[in-house]
């Protein structure tokens, strides 16, 4: 059996690597914007978008692939609203200026098919909170991520420079990273992906 990553999130798999899952990425092909806008019509939160996509993505790669695919995604969700991410620099400073001195969530889900039908799931949310930073901090903080902000929801990448941005952290460390890990490692060894 193998296992497949259904993203080619370079933070993702960057996590499994480092924990030693030999592992696959395939693009999932899925329009998670025009299933974001569906599901937020249908009065979708943060929370069950980001579940929906998860299992969307596993399942996508799991009808064309054998093995166990695993599909992830994450919402940002600041008092109920959804934010994804940022297009350009100038919309990474006004979100961060937005979540500066505030309490935000994190939910990442992750979703494990087989065979086309999902055979695991979890969702973790982690609560996350900004420090009163100033705008000349928030200056430098941009010109050093550069591009690298635009790569997650919140514009920020906690194992880097992102890490200053925050006053409290309450939650998974791996789910903050975008792949909620350690019952992800537990399935894979039920299913002898990993050694017991």
């Amino acid at each position: 059996m193998s296992v497949i990553l259904a993203s080619r999130s370079a933070a993702r798999r960057a996590v499994l690597t480092g924990a030693g899952v030999d592992h696959e990425a395939v693009v999932a092909g899925v329009d998670e914007e025009a299933v974001k806008t569906g599901l937020l019509a249908e009065g979708a939160g943060p929370r069950d978008i980001a579940d929906a996509l998860a299992e969307l993505k596993a399942i996508r790669v799991s009808r064309k692939r054998e093995g166990l695919v695993i599909g992830a995604d994450q919402t940002l969700d600041l008092d109920g609203k959804l934010y994804d991410k940022a297009p350009d620099l100038y919309t990474a400073w006004a979100r961060l200026k937005l979540l500066r001195g505030k309490t935000h969530k994190l939910h990442s889900a992750v979703v494990v098919a087989k065979d086309g039908a999902p055979i695991w799931r979890e969702v973790v949310t982690a609560t996350l909170t900004m420090r009163d930073f100033s705008d000349a901090f928030l200056e430098d903080y941009l010109k050093t991520e550069d591009e690298a902000a635009l790569g997650s929801v919140g514009c920020y990448r906690l194992e880097g420079p992102g890490a200053q941005l925050f006053s409290k952290i309450e939650g998974d460390y791996f789910a903050i990273l975008g792949l909620p890990l350690l019952g992800l490692l537990d399935l894979l060894r039920r299913h002898g992906e990993l050694a017991a």
